[in-house]
């Protein structure tokens, strides 16, 4: 669950580290700086809600709220 930046951040380092990628790999991949990207990682939370969906997307994450309690 993503609660903060935080919690987004690690969960896109996470699945960046078991597709084997680098930070300079995904920032030529996405056209976003390794400081961005970076930035993002480690729950910056003045981060820009389309690229960090972006890049989520890019990393084969889908991005979805759900009501508290819904399944």
């Amino acid at each position: 669950m993503i609660t903060d930046a935080a919690s987004f951040g690690k969960a896109l380092k996470h699945r960046r580290r078991v597709l084997g990628y680098t930070q300079a790999f995904l920032s030529e991949f996405s056209g976003y700086s390794v400081s961005f990207i970076s930035d993002l990682e480690n729950g910056k939370p003045t981060i820009e809600l389309e690229k960090a969906i972006r890049l989520a997307n890019l990393l084969g994450l889908d991005c979805t709220l759900t009501e508290r309690g819904s399944k």
